[in-house]
């Protein structure tokens, strides 16, 4: 079994943290990227449902 030295323990709990801090910088980014994909899908699902209800008028709610 490896000892470690107070400094050793030091280094990896550091090491740690930066890593944690580097994931959630990571989670944050991939927040702001899934906001702005569900914000084009929702646009672009409007736009088809407009484009469709001017091909083909139907008398059917809009789906969402």
């Amino acid at each position: 079994m490896m000892k470690y030295t107070k400094a050793d323990l030091e280094k990896i709990v550091f090491t740690q943290l930066e890593n944690l801090n580097a994931m959630n910088d990571l989670l944050s980014i991939m927040k702001v990227q899934n906001e702005l994909i569900q914000n084009a899908n929702k646009k672009l699902r409007d736009e088809i449902s407009e484009f469709k209800q001017k091909q083909y008028p139907t008398g059917r709610k809009k789906l969402v």
